[in-house]
């Protein structure tokens, strides 16, 4: 018998309602009261009102709201889709958070062909209280039944996190795809693909969810067979034409196999259908630029910008991107009107200064001036030295595309050495970033010296294979303390997203052998933080943060884990 049919757990589920605290968000105060008049009728009176995202986003910092309910029509063109990418992106909402979208019949079918990360549920206008109260009693016992799931991601107890996933499974079975999804997108981030394949081919056996079959093709692809995720994804796409992220899926697809012109195909086709999704926008900015497709790339990043500002999924790189192919293309005037905007924007900010001195250099550069770029690319230097001392590296790290177009800077007005040593470090510490990697490569094209810059990554790429080498040797060897040493000298020589981890790794497998040593403790998870802000889905950050918070454990060290939740819809 279905729970919520008890009418004794409905009562203690009204009841649990009234203490829920809600945030109402909508453009127009009379609907804010409307709603609120409503929840008031059945006893919910913790409620707060948001008249724009940007207001949601700070309230966010400084409540913790129950339940979200999103008019889908915002400010600024944004919708209520957009927000919850906000919350969700910027961790501002815990996964127990109800979040429900209020929409017009009229526009319900779009609103939802075009949910990129699925709400909790729609609020179908018009609607009384009564519905109201169903539908958020209906999404709080799903919350109730998921709870320990939540719980175990949000401490980063991801082994626990699965084995709540299998304890829903068995005692509340109509939960059971929700249960599947978790664990299969689990054991994913963790990077145990055999597992998780035969997670979502168990899904598939009852259900052909879109999600499942998704998940598949994401391990195909991880695996290496990039064909068969490819039939797969466009198996996907053929079924549910809106979805989305398969657009995205079959971008990375094309990519691996070397297409990028295909890649590209697929993000502006995911674009076209949700032009306001502005991380995409970013990533089809990446791709076209790679693909020498300038038109293209400026207008995705025109795009990303204008969709970030003003929230905190903008960065100093969106300015930067854009302002690099305005260059790029000869619209001077255009990257110029551009970098006073930041500078306005962003005044005080010392990135968005170097940006400045960066944009105008190579402007300067363009114009036939050298000895001016010359001059700006010196204060760019000093700058950018003060920026890397002062900067706190997993938190708010300096802008690696940056410097590299302060390294194109160098090279353009004869400053070779500081262009070196900026494109090295840049490699180095960011050899699995193909996005940047192609930008390096296509500065080094810009200033002439296309054969250097293959030499450079080349030369990248072996350094690292040699110092991974002497580490793993030194653990084969069973010298573990000696390999944490190589591990950690290796980290801070190179410390890019490998060595940060492996080095973490070994500290804390010796700890968890020797006990616990707090100095060598906090270096480990200075390490685990600067790689996360690298890559925080990287399935190798994910295991990094397990065994950091086991390890913690045995030892009954409290554990200060940052949200390692791995990206669920």
């Amino acid at each position: 018998m279905n729970p919520l049919d008890n009418q004794e757990m409905l009562q203690a589920l009204r009841q649990t309602l009234t203490k829920k605290r809600v945030l109402i968000v909508d453009r127009h105060p009379p609907a804010r009261d409307s709603l609120r008049l409503m929840l008031g009728s059945i006893g919910v009176t913790a409620v707060h009102g948001a008249g724009s995202a940007a207001e949601v986003v700070r309230q966010a910092r400084s409540h913790r709201f129950d339940i979200i309910l999103s008019d889908f029509v915002l400010d600024d063109d944004r919708d209520g889709q957009q927000l919850l990418e906000e919350l969700r992106h910027a961790r501002l909402i815990p996964l127990a958070t109800v979040y429900m979208i209020v929409t017009s019949e009229r526009s319900f079918s779009n609103v939802v062909a075009l949910a990129e990360l699925t709400p909790d549920d729609y609020l179908i206008r018009p609607f009384t209280a009564e519905q109201v109260q169903i539908r958020l009693v209906k999404a709080i016992y799903r919350k109730h039944v998921l709870r320990k799931i939540y719980e175990q991601i949000e401490r980063g107890a991801l082994q626990e996190a699965i084995a709540a996933c299998d304890q829903v499974m068995e005692k509340e079975p109509q939960y059971l795809y929700d249960a599947l999804r978790f664990k299969g997108e689990l054991l994913q981030s963790l990077g145990r693909t055999d597992e998780a394949e035969a997670v979502y081919r168990q899904a598939l056996e009852g259900r052909a969810a879109p999600w499942a079959k998704m998940g598949l093709a994401a391990v195909l692809r991880d695996r290496g067979a990039l064909d068969e995720a490819k039939e797969l994804a466009e198996e996907v796409l053929q079924e549910t034409p809106n979805l989305l992220s398969a657009y995205d899926f079959l971008s990375t697809v094309h990519e691996a196999r070397g297409d990028l012109t295909a890649a590209q195909e697929m993000l502006e086709k995911g674009a076209k259908a949700s032009p306001h999704n502005s991380m995409r926008q970013r990533q089809m900015g990446d791709v076209a630029a790679r693909n020498n497709d300038l038109l293209a790339a400026e207008k995705a990043y025109s795009k990303a910008l204008a969709r970030s500002k003003g929230s905190s999924l903008c960065a100093i790189d969106d300015f930067a991107n854009l302002s690099r192919v305005l260059v790029e293309r000869g619209d001077l005037a255009a990257s110029r009107k551009l970098i006073a905007d930041m500078k306005r924007e962003r005044r005080g900010d010392k990135q968005a200064e170097l940006a400045s001195l960066v944009a105008e250099s190579l402007c300067l550069t363009a114009e036939g001036a050298p000895a001016k770029a010359k001059d700006l690319v010196k204060l760019a230097l000093e700058l950018q030295q003060e920026i890397e001392k002062e900067a706190d590296p997993w938190r708010q790290p300096p802008s690696t595309r940056l410097a590299v177009d302060l390294a194109e800077a160098c090279y353009a007005t004869g400053e070779t050495e500081a262009g070196n040593r900026l494109m090295h470090q840049a490699a180095v510490e960011n050899h699995e970033d193909k996005h940047l990697l192609g930008q390096i490569n296509r500065a080094f094209e810009k200033t002439g010296q296309p054969d250097a810059g293959k030499a450079l990554l080349e030369k990248v790429s072996r350094e690292i294979i040699e110092l991974n080498n002497r580490g793993v040797l030194a653990a084969r060897d069973g010298d573990l303390a000696g390999s944490v040493q190589m591990l950690i000298e290796t980290a801070e020589k190179v410390p890019n997203l490998q060595f940060l981890v492996n080095a973490a790794k070994a500290i804390y497998t010796l700890l968890d052998r020797n006990g616990w040593d707090e100095k060598l403790a906090a270096r480990a998870y200075d390490y685990l933080m600067r790689a996360r802000q690298k890559d925080r889905k990287s399935p190798r950050v994910v295991s990094a943060l397990e065994l950091y918070g086991a390890v913690a454990k045995k030892y009954d060290i409290p554990v200060d884990q940052p949200d390692s939740r791995p990206v669920t819809s």
